[in-house]
């Protein structure tokens, strides 16, 4: 799907406004070239009640993110990712725990129910011109945890820097008992989407 245009996509300086690890470990596995500019804009300045659903969130987040970045003094670049992912239950949007015991009250809640994920994608040109806003979703089902096994995984720090307080790549994997969708969605970036639309752009023209 993008293997035949990496040359002409590699030509372009691409940059990631996101210091996640995740997501620069998924881009780099597509074979992109790329520089990471992690985004200062806080997505909690957004007004969560200012969105008709979950998805509009993320996606003004993400948007949000590549903009700041793209209009920062010294930054240059042809295409910037701005991504924004969070989880959602019942509804309710999940985002990192602020506290540990936050991450067990997400965990508790999140303990044999179904939910899903939802990531904002933003790729804007130089001077903040959207050229795709967009985001994908993918349903969880986690498994009945007890009370001891939700303690010992707050305890490793893995859910500190994790939407919905758990990670699938890490440990939190574990208690996912199936999903429908995009695995790397979950883990926090559509790379199967992302590299749709990549070479939507790529051969319009439009990079």
């Amino acid at each position: 799907m993008l293997l035949h245009l990496l040359t002409d996509i590699n030509a372009k300086a691409i940059v990631l406004a996101s210091g996640s690890p995740r997501r620069k470990e998924l881009l780099t596995t597509l074979g992109l070239n790329f520089s990471v500019l992690p985004s200062e804009f806080d997505e909690r300045s957004l007004v969560k009640s200012d969105f008709a659903t979950p998805s509009d969130f993320v996606q003004e987040s993400a948007k949000q993110k590549a903009t700041e970045v793209a209009k920062r003094d010294g930054a240059t670049g042809d295409l910037f990712i701005g991504a924004d992912t969070v989880v959602v239950l019942g509804g309710k949007i999940l985002e990192k725990p602020l506290t540990d015991a936050n991450a067990k009250e997400m965990l508790s809640a999140l303990s044999g129910q179904s939910h899903y994920v939802v990531t904002g994608v933003a790729l804007l040109t130089a001077d903040g011109t959207p050229l795709r806003i967009f985001h994908e979703k993918t349903d969880v089902m986690f498994a009945e945890l007890s009370e001891k096994e939700i303690d010992a995984y707050v305890a490793t720090g893995e859910p500190r820097d994790k939407a919905g307080s758990y990670g699938i790549q890490g440990q939190g994997g574990a208690f996912v008992s199936s999903i429908q969708g995009d695995y790397a969605n979950v883990v926090g970036f559509p790379v199967h989407r992302f590299c749709r639309e990549l070479a939507d752009l790529s051969v319009a023209g439009l990079l």
